[in-house]
């Protein structure tokens, strides 16, 4: 009884081994092979050509449209001040008033000089017209008639020096009222009411300064100026076509000066010190938000390029001699690096000058996932597409 029953349990394990392995006559069992994985998937955006301004980040300096410094023009007490401090003033307004009553009194001198000597010019050509008819008469020698009529035209030079002397002690009693050269805002006084002053004194008065407009000075670092000139000349970029560079400035709280400014002009002495040119530029300043002294950050407009290549810093990598490279999926996925030449970065964007065309598609995530095998063929991607 016991050896029917295991003869039925081995029975029904190879009819279960039967029916589980079925094989043809001459064929061995195998384990069917497992499918190759998919690419791997990475994040891909088609280049677009784009018209760029390019910019070059300076550090500058406020500075006075026009400055003035306010000195006495001839010696005496200050007996008032007529402006407040910090207030705007006219040119041609009145500052301070100087005693002028040594200056009244040679000016009252002069005109009474003056007067005298107009006097004696009349007595000296009355004198001479008698002479005329006297020496017709031959009453006066020649000899006389000539020493009158030079007497008379000495007369006329002494009103000639007598009117000068006018002039000159009306002027002094005019700068005895100082005045401003130009218009802006005034400074503090270095001066009170009773303090003597001197025309030759090394020390102003006051300081005016001109706010609206106001320059700002850069320095532009030659290195910089021969690189850009450079990329001119090779036709990477392209002027601006503008007369004037377009300037803009960066506050130092971050915030971005609403008025826009425009390149004077650059210097042609190069700093032995720091390398570099200065650049000057005028900006509106009607609110007087720029003040002499401030220091600024200058973004300037040198130069465009209406079809540019741009790439995200994240996609651009360099190999251990410093070449930049991208990679660069084709039309069947496969990629390919590709050797560029990285301009400069413009926000998060390198600017590319050579290697890369409008319509390719550029691996920009997914790096980690793609393997080069020396010698084999390119790894393909399933690619993402994917906003820059």
């Amino acid at each position: 009884m016991k050896t029917t029953a295991l003869m039925l349990v081995v029975l029904a394990a190879a009819t279960t081994f039967f029916f589980l392995y079925p094989s043809r006559k001459g064929e061995s069992i195998a384990a069917a092979p497992a499918a190759p994985p998919p690419p791997p998937r990475a994040g891909v955006v088609a280049l677009k050509p784009e018209k760029i301004v390019i910019t070059q980040e300076l550090n500058g300096r406020v500075t006075p449209f026009l400055i003035a410094e306010v000195r006495p023009q001839v010696n005496g007490i200050i007996l008032n001040r007529l402006f407040d401090e910090g207030a705007d003033v006219t040119a041609d307004m009145q500052l301070y008033q100087i005693d002028s009553a040594i200056y009244d009194a040679n000016l009252n001198r002069a005109q009474a000089a003056l007067a005298k000597t107009k006097a004696n010019v009349s007595v000296a050509e009355a004198k001479l017209a008698r002479y005329v008819k006297l020496l017709e008469a031959r009453a006066v020698t020649k000899q006389e008639y000539d020493e009158v009529e030079a007497a008379s035209k000495q007369a006329e030079a002494e009103v000639g020096i007598s009117e000068a002397e006018v002039h000159l002690a009306r002027i002094n009693v005019d700068y005895a009222k100082v005045r401003s050269p130009i218009s802006g805002r005034i400074g503090k006084s270095s001066v009170t009411q009773g303090a003597l002053v001197t025309a030759s004194q090394p020390d102003p008065l006051a300081v005016v300064q001109q706010l609206d407009p106001i320059y700002v000075d850069a320095a532009q670092p030659i290195s910089a100026m021969f690189e850009l000139m450079g990329n001119l000349q090779a036709g990477i970029l392209q002027n601006t076509g503008k007369s004037h560079a377009e300037v803009r400035l960066i506050l130092d709280n971050g915030q971005i000066y609403p008025e826009r400014g425009k390149l004077l002009f650059a210097d042609v002495t190069v700093d032995q010190t720091t390398g570099s040119i200065s650049l000057r530029a005028e900006f509106p300043n009607p609110r007087r938000t720029l003040l002499p002294g401030m220091y600024v950050g200058v973004s300037l407009d040198v130069a465009q390029k209406d079809d540019a290549i741009t790439v995200p810093q994240r996609a651009l990598q360099r190999d251990s001699s410093g070449q930049a490279y991208v990679l660069v999926a084709g039309a069947d996925d496969a990629v390919e690096r590709r050797n560029v030449l990285a301009i400069r970065t413009i926000d998060d964007q390198w600017l590319i000058g050579d290697g890369l065309s409008a319509g390719e598609r550029l691996v920009v995530d997914g790096f980690q996932r793609i393997r080069f095998i020396p010698g084999g063929p390119a790894p393909k991607i399933t690619p993402v597409p994917m906003e820059k």
